[in-house]
């Protein structure tokens, strides 16, 4: 398709335009070939006319299409011109809040002048080890760009940084050495790396200052090599500077300021330590006050002199050297305000006291050659005084000496400092130089600034079409030559032989050399010799020279002079001569000084050799320059360079403003649209053929469709494109020429839109069938209901007509029958009347009499019933009175009783129980005693008594069988009376008197029962309302208390996560311990050495001298003597012990012979009752039993007195403690909120101290105890065990028999359950070495039983314990803990740290298990507590144990986050899960060659796999389930960190089927973690930020309802996660659209109230807070078998 036809109806084009440079139109006509004007419409909407060039033809640029807008590459463009990348750079930049995109290999870096969160640690990690077009543009990618192939290539890499004064240079330089010293590290302990970040404020401070156009410019160049090892680790770094501006020390500009080191100084001009320095404010000194701006907006010069000195004093630079910097850059002001006065025509005069004093100078000399020059002649040496306009140049000339000076000195102080003793293996160059420049008024600077440019440029321009040719010849396709823009001559220009510095270098060596002469020779030399040289109109001391950029005009004034850069000799030495030791070793290597002699001293060969030597050494600062230049251009191309191009947006400082002219300004200087022309110029566009298949199949047919991609693209492009040139195969890509792909895509919009039209069409024609058949149903319908109506209407009159004239008939019947009925009713009425009225005559008079008689009996009956009532109201009054006094007294009583018994119960809860069984046990005794006394008392007389009272027991049955039988006659008598009584009142028939007794009892029991039921009423409401006020109160403290508890938890996480991370620290801590404990080892070696010489000498000794003189050594005094003696003194200490106890032993055998005799002798009248004395040695030990009982209660009864007074003590402690948080809540409500949360928390924070150290000192009492009481328990068990041996000697031969009987049962029975493992002390290694060591989890491990490691870990253990050896117990735990830890820092794979977390913890829980604490001992069985240790607390070793688990924990999480990381943004993000939903948006992206090797393609299914893996070997070791959940739950938080980081740092990522694809792949995690069952983990939440993401790319974005929702629904996202997405937001097809910068900005305005924080990156390094719940192992440690395969035979079962 030829260029042209794209020029049609609706196409965009670029117009030039003098405001916005370049403006966008459509065309309103097809263009034809020929047509004089194009018709255009702008984006107003206003019509235009386009005229073109008839000779040229030439037409505007096309636009490209909106998908392509703001893409990360500027390559990526289909069409690449000067418009279309200014475009992409304004929406990128003003839009998008994007300031970095790629053009090729060139990093454009735009300032934006406002401070990003783009920088951090978090961003450091997520760019570290990423491609270079995997991640959105950034610093960062060019610098691990570069860091990985210095590391795979071993060859040097330079980032070369450019760009105009307030583009950010500075910055972007400084960013790159972060980056390189958090992703590098130190190897060493100097901590390098901190170095060279401190020796960014140090070179800020000296050498750079405030501009018009930036408040930090760098006023020099500069070059750092940073050097690595072969560990690929910074251990050194080399700084190298270029052309510093030292005019700026004694000139600034309005507006600008002088180097922020004077300021800085000035600033703490008021320290102590600056007083002898005489500073003052900057506005008191000339060099400081010139540009009348000595202050930044934002900047803080105390604050950063602070900076500065620290820097100095980390690089090692002392106190003493910097006061001694900080003296000389003073007198460098004391020299500017030193005032020159006229003293005649040609002379002056000079005052410079302050500087002479602070530089320690003779006076009389410095103001000598202040004002006076030396001539040489042949002859002679004069002394000229010089004009005040020459002696303030001379003035001036020495303070810019001296400031370079000191500036070489710091930059060698700084390279000496970062220097290494090792040779790098490698380095990363950073080069900061300044960019083309151009101003009104151009001199020596700019001059050498742009000669810079040039050189770079045209390395630049030879690196780009080596990378173009070595592309091509990668993918095999044939070379073409490009024609590219090659600044060799304008290079020769300046620096060739008789070039411009060649002829301004013999200009300064002429006698009488000037600024004119030069341009007079340039003129005869250059002009309309060479097409790059100029000459201007209107001047003859100007030239031009044609850059790579643009033309630049020099002013030749000045050049001879900054070329020279002269300064008096005289006054050199006089500072050469100074006592300010470092003043002259700022001077100590100066060189001949460059002002020229007149004179020499006597002898011409001597002045000749001078002055040779002189012109040797002195060098121009153009030839310096030059030859710097040269070795820095041979660094370069020894590298492979990496280009950042740093850009201005705006002259005003304003952020996210893009000035147009301006930056195409740049864009042309800094070669970014020669890198444009370059790509444009072949084949810009390159895409895999699996990326143009996913694009473009929909303008394949069927019979295209290949297995073969390759083959496949091939027939639709040959089809699509007839014209071949416009694109080329290669082995991987298809190339493109430009424009290609922006028809491809319109072909693509084309097809898309005419399935479009057809869907339409086809559900248009269904809407309007749909409708048609509506209407005709509705249509049909309403005929119906009309037709029905009318037949209605008819009927409904034929029914009326027909009831008319049956209403006529009925009402003619009904009126002649009214008539008749009303006369008949009349008669009867009359009939009726009369009758009733004669009735009623009589029935009045019967009622008279019946009524009478009525009144009669009712009067009778009430005056009896009223005397009834009233006797019975008063006898029933009187007994309630009396109840209630009695029931009064009762009630009164019980009070008594029941406060007294509450009182009690209070003051001795815990021991009423307890005193009552004791007063129950000896009540018993009492009467058991009273009984046994009375039964021996009475024993004899019980016969003669038992008699008698059966005698008067049968007389006193007989005279109650005589009264019962006339009690039973009365009975009879009773019954027959009441039966007549009976009978006669059924005779009277007074049942109407007991009917109406009987009503009047009930209506008042009723009233009584009724009244009694309103009282309890009463008090049940009462009951009530007081129930509901305590249960409000109580409401009210659970809230308060669960409040508390909730922050008490957080904090108790808080602490958990500091504690944990202390563990981490410790465990480096025991590494490095681990290291210096094994050069001790064969330190302590050594010492055993010769410890065993020494015992060996000591051996000899003592036999020889036993040999030769041992009678001697006998005598008393002598050593042998006294070690007898001592062995004497011992043996009877321990006789006279023996005696004691011999002692006690008898007084036992006595009071066992006396009860034996005391049973054996009973009285005679207890051998008649009880024969074989029973009842007397049960009468003895009851005797006994009292006396114990009575001691026992004594001694409880003072114990409970004691107990009584401290529970009182606490009782009043609890009262005034009650009453002070009672104080403090009414105070804390009377708060806000936040201080009331404050002042709870740190009122809970101290009482938890006080109780902190309170079980403190208790645990310091109770180690006491204990070790004291483990001393005791030694000595008792020895004697325990020498008398059990001397018991059992004196045991009966038929004792003996049956008890080792029973011995050797029991024995039999404890080596089968015991559960206990012994070993020898010597097989302690072997133990190790076998269990930990060498144990692998594989193999061998996986046929165990789980935690077996940990089971005979701790039956070893429990051996230990049960042998009372506490050494073996230290040296088993110490040993056991020192192992894993080694085995873990060798073998870190997953397995072996999840097969050694699982045991740990096993450990653990046997230790909590088996510790008999009741809180672990309530979940074993009967057996299992009787295996528990018994001789030592393990609490400390528990807690060891406890954090050894959490360091495992972690390093299993960071081993799964390294697995897990390479393989969930390629899964997660960039593999198409769902086929034919993403489509490949056509970027076209030019990425680099990848650093390493790329790996297979990850897709989600091997995350699913390897979570299977993880989760199935994690149950498989025998972790606990709950650690299992949490693992599973830090996986999840680690996909969602790293798919979310990825997702916010790739613009590409960002669109509507993308938030599709992550919604899947959720869903798929979602299910995994259903199909584990493991939806109560917290997994699920932990992806909740992942889910919103997606939802916020799927959600309606345009009104304000739907910036409603956004917020509503994205509560766990950031507001700058948020809008940043927003922002990122990609179309992939034409139909959709972007967010406008309207609806962003909407809805930051809703998520201003946000409390958040503001970093933009999730951290995926986090690791959550673990717990260890206590797990007790079902498992009897007696039935656990070791498997023979573990070889630890040498381990016995006890």
């Amino acid at each position: 398709m030829a260029a042209l036809e794209l020029y049609s109806k609706f196409a965009r084009v670029w117009i030039p335009d003098t405001t916005e440079v370049w403006r966008s139109a459509e065309l309103t006509k097809d263009y034809k070939p020929g047509d004089p004007v194009l018709h255009l419409q702008l984006e107003d909407e206003t019509g235009f006319e386009y005229k073109l060039d008839p000779k040229s033809g030439v037409l505007p640029p096309l636009r490209n299409p909106d998908i392509l807008v703001g893409e990360n590459d500027l390559t990526a463009l289909s069409y690449l011109h000067e418009p279309a990348v200014l475009h992409n750079l304004r929406v990128r930049f003003t839009d998008s809040k994007l300031i970095y995109t790629y053009c090729g290999i060139i990093l454009v870096a735009i300032n934006p002048y406002e401070s990003l969160s783009i920088y951090g640690s978090d961003i450091i990690s997520a760019y570290s080890g990423q491609n270079m077009g995997d991640m959105d543009p950034h610093i960062f990618a060019v610098s691990e760009e570069a860091y990985k192939q210095m590391a795979r290539d071993e060859k040097n890499q330079s980032i070369i940084v450019s760009g105009e004064s307030g583009a950010g240079k500075t910055v972007s330089a400084k960013y790159a050495m972060r980056y390189f010293a958090t992703v590098s590290g130190s190897s060493a302990e100097a901590r390098v790396e901190e170095k060279v970040l401190a020796s960014s404020p140090i070179m800020e401070a000296i050498g750079n200052a405030k501009t018009t156009r930036n408040d930090n410019s760098s006023r020099f160049g500069k070059y750092i090599e940073i050097g690595f090892d072969r560990n690929h680790h910074i251990i050194g770094a080399n700084m190298r500077t270029y052309l510093l501006e030292k005019s700026r020390v004694v000139f600034q500009a309005s507006e600008e300021r002088n180097y922020h080191i004077f300021y800085q100084l000035c600033a703490c001009a008021h320290l102590p330590e600056f007083e002898p320095l005489k500073l003052g404010s900057a506005d008191d000194f000339p060099y400081t006050n010139q540009g009348r701006s000595p202050i930044i907006e934002g900047v803080n010069d105390l604050k950063e002199m602070e900076a500065t000195r620290k820097a100095f004093s980390l690089l090692g630079i002392t106190e003493a050297h910097q006061m001694g910097l900080f003296q000389i850059l003073s007198a460098i002001l004391h020299l500017g305000n030193v005032e020159v006065k006229e003293r005649g025509s040609s002379s002056c005069g000079i005052s410079v006291s302050l500087f002479c004093d602070l530089t320690e100078v003779s006076y009389e000399s410095m103001a000598h050659w202040l004002c006076h020059k030396k001539l040489k002649t042949a002859t002679e040496i004069l002394n000229k005084p010089v004009t005040r306009l020459e002696a303030t140049n001379g003035r001036d000339a020495l303070a810019k000496h001296i400031y370079a000076k000191i500036f070489s000195w710091i930059v060698s102080q700084v390279n000496k400092a970062l220097s290494t003793s090792s040779k790098p293996h490698s380095f990363i160059g950073v080069l900061d130089i300044y960019g083309f420049e151009t101003f009104e008024v151009n001199s020596f600077e700019q001059f050498c600034i742009n000669y810079a440019n040039e050189k770079l440029q045209q390395q630049f321009n030879m690196h780009v079409f080596k990378l173009e040719q070595e592309e091509y010849m990668k993918e095999q396709i044939p070379w073409t030559l490009i024609d590219f823009y090659d600044n060799q001559p304008c290079i020769n220009l300046i620096e060739a032989k008789m070039g411009l510095l060649d002829l301004l270098d013999e200009e300064c060596t002429m006698p009488k050399g000037s600024d004119d002469s030069w341009a007079q020779k340039l003129y005869n030399t250059h002009l309309k010799k060479s097409s790059h040289f100029e000459k201007p109109r209107m001047s003859n001391k100007a030239f031009i020279i044609l850059h790579f950029a643009d033309k630049v005009e020099y002013q030749c004034d000045g050049f001879l002079e900054k070329n020279k850069d002269t300064v008096n000799e005289e006054q050199i030495n006089v500072l050469k001569a100074s006592k300010f030791d470092l003043l002259v070793e700022l001077f100590q290597d100066e060189e001949t000084p460059a002002a020229p002699s007149s004179t020499a001293p006597p002898g011409r060969a001597k002045l000749g050799r001078s002055t040779q030597s002189f012109r040797e050494h002195k060098k121009s600062v153009g030839l310096q320059f030059r030859n710097s230049l040269h070795l820095l251009m041979d660094t370069l191309n020894a590298t492979t360079p990496h280009y950042v191009r740093c850009i201005k947006p705006n002259d005003v400082k304003a952020p996210f403003m893009l000035d147009p002219h301006r930056a195409v300004q740049q864009l042309r200087a800094c070669g970014v649209l020669e890198t444009i022309r370059i790509s444009s110029a072949g084949f810009p566009s390159r895409w895999t053929y699996q990326e143009f298949f996913s694009r473009y199949r929909v303008l394949m047919r069927q019979k295209e469709f290949l297995s073969d991609r390759k083959l496949t693209c091939q027939s639709v492009l040959e089809r699509l494109v007839q014209n071949k040139d416009k694109y080329q195969f290669g082995k991987t890509k298809i190339f493109f020429r430009a424009g290609q792909v922006a028809y491809l895509e319109k072909l693509r919009a084309d097809k898309l839109r005419a399935a479009c039209i057809n869907i339409q069409k086809t559900i248009r024609c269904w809407l309007a069938r749909k409708k048609y058949l509506r209407i005709r149903q509705a249509t049909i319908t309403l005929q119906k209901y009309t037709r029905g109506h009318q037949a209605r209407c008819l009927c409904k009159t034929l029914r009326r007509m027909r009831a008319t004239v049956i209403f006529q008939k009925y009402t003619r019947m009904w009126a002649a029958r009214r008539q008749f009925l009303r006369q008949r009713t009349a008669a009867v009425l009359i009939q009726r009347l009369l009758r009733g009225y004669t009735a009623r005559l009589e029935y009045k008079r019967l009622v008279c009499e019946r009524k009478a008689l009525l009144i009669q009996r009712w009067v009778r009956g009430f005056l009896a019933r009223w005397r009834f009532r009233r006797i019975k109201r008063a006898v029933v009054y009187l007994q309630c009175c009396v109840r209630r006094m009695l029931a009064r007294r009762e009630l009164k009583k019980l009070k008594i009783e029941a406060r007294s018994v509450e009182h009690y119960k209070k003051l001795n809860f815990g021991m009423e129980n307890k005193i009552m069984q004791l007063q129950r046990k000896l009540d018993e005794q009492h009467k058991e005693n009273r009984e046994l006394s009375e039964q021996t008392r009475q024993m004899e007389s019980h016969s003669a008594t038992e008699l008698e009272k059966l005698h008067m027991q049968l007389k006193t049955l007989q005279e109650v069988e005589v009264e019962s039988r006339h009690r039973g006659d009365l009975v009879t008598s009773l019954q027959e009376e009441l039966e007549l009584v009976r009978q006669e009142l059924e005779k009277n028939k007074e049942v109407i008197f007991i009917y109406f007794l009987k009503r009047n009892i009930l209506f008042y029991l009723f009233l009584f029962i009724e009244h009694i039921y309103l009282s309890r009423y009463k008090m049940t409401k009462n009951i009530y309302y007081f129930k509901i006020s305590i249960k409000k109160i109580l409401s009210n403290l659970t809230a308060i208390c669960r409040w508390l508890l909730k922050h008490l938890q957080a904090q108790l996480n808080e602490e958990r996560f500091r504690y944990q991370n202390l563990l981490t620290e410790h465990l480096k801590l025991e590494e490095r311990y681990a290291d210096l404990r094994s050069e001790k080892e064969a330190a302590r070696q050594e010492l055993e050495s010769d410890n065993k010489k020494l015992k060996k000498d000591l051996q000899e000794l003592r036999q020889s001298l036993s040999k030769g003189s041992g009678s001697k050594l006998a005598s008393p005094g002598g050593q042998a003597y006294n070690v007898l003696l001592e062995q004497l003194n011992s043996t009877t200490e321990e006789l006279e012990m023996r005696k004691e106890e011999v002692l006690i032993l008898r007084s036992q055998l006595v009071n066992h012979e006396a009860f034996k005799h005391k049973v054996v002798s009973p009285t005679l009248d207890l051998h008649e009752l009880n024969e074989d004395g029973e009842l007397w040695m049960a009468y003895e030990s009851l005797k006994e039993t009292n006396r114990i009982l009575v001691s026992q209660l004594q001694t409880q009864g003072q114990t409970h007195e004691k107990e009584v007074e401290g529970l009182r003590a606490e009782l009043l402690q609890l009262r005034a403690e009650l009453d002070q948080q009672q104080q403090m809540l009414s105070n804390s409500l009377e708060l806000p909120h936040d201080a009331r949360i404050q002042a709870s928390l740190q009122h809970e924070i101290s009482r938890l101290t006080q109780q902190n150290m309170d079980l403190l000192e208790q645990m310091g009492k109770q180690d006491k105890m204990i070790r004291k009481l483990k001393k005791h328990l030694k000595t008792y068990m020895k004697k325990f065990g020498e008398a059990e041996g001397v018991h059992i000697e004196q045991s009966s031969p038929e004792n003996m028999v049956g008890e080792s009987g029973r011995t050797v049962s029991i024995v039999r029975k404890e080596r089968d359950f015991q559960g206990m493992l012994e070993y020898r002390r010597e097989d302690e290694s072997k133990l190790f070495k076998i269990l930990i060591t060498e144990l692998k989890p594989r193999g061998v491990a996986v046929n165990l039983v789980t935690g077996l490691p940990a089971y005979i870990l701790f039956m070893c253990l429990r051996h230990a314990d049960y042998a009372n050896d506490d050494q073996r117990v230290s040296i088993l735990l110490n040993s056991s803990i020192n192992t894993i830890k080694n085995v873990l820092k060798k073998r870190g794979d997953f397995e072996t740290i999840s097969f050694w977390l699982a045991n740990t913890c096993r450990f653990l829980h046997c230790l909590r298990q088996y510790s008999g604490e009741e809180a672990y001992a309530k979940h074993n069985t009967p057996r299992q507590n009787e295996h528990c240790l018994t001789n030592f607390d393990l609490s400390e070793y528990r807690q060891v144990l406890s954090d050894l688990a959490i360091q495992i924990y972690q390093q299993l999480i960071r081993v799964i986050e390294n697995i897990l990381h390479p393989k969930i943004a390629p899964a997660m993000l960039e593999q198409e899960t769902i086929q034919g939903v993403m489509g490949v948006k056509p970027t076209g992206m030019r990425k680099r060659t990848p650093s390493f090797n790329e790996e297979g393609s990850h897709s989600l299914e091997s995350i699913l796999k390897q979570l299977d893996v993880f989760y199935y070997t994690l149950l498989q070791h025998g972790n606990d389930t709950e650690v299992v959940r949490q693992v599973i739950k830090q996986q999840f938080y680690v996909i969602c960190s790293v798919t979310l980081n990825n997702l916010l740092l790739r613009k590409d990522m960002c669109s509507w089927s993308k938030g599709l694809q992550i919604r899947y792949n959720v869903c798929q995690l979602e299910e995994w973690l259903l199909d584990k069952d493991l939806q109560g983990s917290g997994a699920r939440e932990s992806l909740e930020p992942l889910i919103q993401a997606a939802q916020l790319l799927q959600i309606k974005k345009k009104s304000q309802d739907d910036a409603e929702a956004i917020c509503t629904m994205c509560t766990a996202l950031t507001t700058e996660q948020i809008v940043k997405i927003l922002r990122l937001y990609t179309p992939v097809n034409e139909f959709e659209e972007r967010v406008s910068i309207s609806f962003i900005k909407s809805v930051q305005t809703l998520l201003k109230d946000r409390k958040e924080s503001s970093q933009l990156l999730m951290d995926a390094k986090i690791i959550f807070p673990v717990t260890f719940p206590f797990n007790p192992s079902p498992v009897a440690l007696e039935t656990i078998q070791i498997p023979s395969s573990l070889n630890l035979s040498f381990l016995t079962r006890v």
